[in-house]
């Protein structure tokens, strides 16, 4: 074989073993006896100790010198290969290994502080994880410690970059909020139980709308929704909160976002670094335009009030265009994955600068509830009341993705730019989704962006699509349009 065929057979491998850790992940998050997890940190930092040796095996120098590229697909392939072996051989195999079984040990130790209201429970280990980040960081850091790590998670993006489109975004959206929040219409709310068996089965009705291929993936139960999987084995969880249905229904249209984009990718690319979405910031605008533009469009909406009233009878919400207004309202609620449009941003925006201030040394772990507690209040104007709706809510800093969370927003402004343009590609979507079917869309976005996976750079694969460079110009534009419509402004 050439060098070129050595390093792909040598790299299918090391694919098809991170599938096998990630499905670790999943069943520890899902179905794992609570007892076992000692065992699962221990069984999570064997294999990432193997898979840390194949990322620094001396062979891959050695291909990488002699591979030739003759096309553009070779050519990604070994520019991503090299990344990969050039970050992974600066982390010493001890601290993989040992970020490896602490951030196993330290998701099951954050569940139960959260469910128990007992951040002293948790801080310990908080601390643990945030010191072998700040060291994964100063391994790889050419520069600043928080953009070695948000390299991970979008490829390119530096927090300066991000800084200046967040603080662009900050007014449009704080006025909105305002206009939003002194308008004399308020929608109404739900008030009575949702039985979890009816919200289930109607979350598998809304995956199923959007396309979500059931003989490569399944649907459980998590503490935080989330994707998991590549290939031809793409799974999503939910939660249910029995007076909040839609906390189920949007965690399930979101997380179908994403696993619609692993499912979409070319076969291909599979076992390649090509076989996964290019970054977290394109992955978590498939799920955004998915839960949001389209999921909370009124038309969408529209075909959801009936479902809804199939599935509960009579609850409260009158008409259609109601519905849409309930399904929308704006209000300063505690929970991200809950938050409306409008202050979804803003969430992330403080998350972003409250990690920075972690990773830099400037904010002690202490010290974080405290911050977390007062940043809340001055941006949303309320009183966090307990622990787990403040700084216990995400899974991410408990499992080590700092770095990750910027790309929720960055997710949000490629969103805009994507459905922008499929909705001038697909003048008739309305009718589809009035329908109960938002398989246009899945399909538009499958040939535009999905099937393409790591081909291109995150910018690169949101300009082919649309046709333009990202700018959050098009986000805010139809928050605008969309709220100001809703609520008369």
């Amino acid at each position: 074989m050439t060098a070129f065929q050595e390093l792909v057979a040598f790299q299918r491998e090391t694919e098809a073993l991170a599938s096998i850790a990630e499905r670790l992940g999943w069943d520890q998050e899902t179905v794992m006896p609570r007892g076992a997890a000692e065992q699962r940190a221990e069984e999570t930092a064997a294999l990432e100790s193997v898979l840390h040796a194949r990322r620094t095996d001396p062979r891959i120098e050695d291909w990488l010198a002699r591979a030739e590229a003759e096309t553009p697909f070779e050519a990604r392939f070994l520019d991503l290969a090299g990344r990969s072996y050039n970050r992974n051989t600066r982390v010493p195999a001890r601290l993989a290994t040992e970020l490896a079984r602490l951030t196993s040990l330290s998701q099951g130790i954050w569940a139960e502080a959260r469910a128990e209201e007992n951040p002293a429970a948790f801080v310990p280990v908080l601390k643990q994880v945030l010191a072998l980040k700040r060291e994964e960081a100063e391994c790889l850091a050419e520069g600043d410690l928080y953009d070695a790590l948000l390299d991970d998670y979008e490829p390119g993006a530096t927090h300066r970059s991000l800084g200046a489109m967040f603080d662009r975004m900050r007014p449009r959206l704080v006025a909105l909020r305002e206009r939003v929040l002194g308008a004399e219409f308020r929608p109404p709310v739900l008030d009575q139980v949702f039985p979890e068996a009816a919200q289930l089965r109607l979350a598998r009705i809304c995956a199923s709308a959007f396309g979500y291929d059931w003989s490569c993936g399944r649907l459980d139960i998590a503490v935080h929704p989330f994707s998991s999987g590549s290939g031809r084995d793409v799974r999503i969880t939910t939660r249910v909160v029995e007076s909040d249905p839609f906390n189920c229904l949007y965690s399930t249209i979101h997380e179908t976002g994403h696993a619609c984009y692993e499912l979409g990718i070319d076969e291909e690319y599979a076992f390649t670094p090509m076989g996964h979405g290019v970054s977290m910031g394109v992955h978590e605008s498939q799920s955004r335009i998915f839960e949001n533009q389209i999921g909370r469009s009124a038309a969408f909406t529209g075909w959801l009030y009936q479902r809804m009233t199939e599935a509960f009878g009579d609850f409260g919400i009158r008409t259609p265009e109601a519905f849409h207004a309930c399904v929308n309202r704006v209000t300063p609620g505690f929970i991200r994955t809950e938050a409306d449009e409008l202050h979804y941003n803003l969430h992330i925006m403080m998350r972003f600068d409250l990690e920075r201030e972690l990773i830099a040394g400037r904010l002690a772990v202490d010290d974080l509830e405290e911050a977390w507690n007062a940043r809340f209040e001055q941006d949303f104007g309320v009183a966090v009341p307990t622990p787990s709706q403040g700084f216990l809510q995400d899974v991410h800093w408990a499992v080590g993705l700092f770095g990750y969370f910027p790309t929720y927003a960055l997710g949000n402004v490629y969103a805009g730019c994507l459905h922008q343009t499929l909705r001038a590609a697909l003048p008739d979507l309305d009718a589809s989704l009035a329908g109960g079917s938002a398989r246009p869309a899945t399909e538009w976005l499958r040939e535009s962006l999905h099937r393409h996976g790591g081909l291109r750079p995150p910018v690169e694969t949101i300009e082919a699509a649309c046709g333009f460079a990202p700018t959050e110009g098009p986000l805010l534009d139809y928050l605008e349009a969309k709220f100001g419509a809703i609520y008369g402004l």
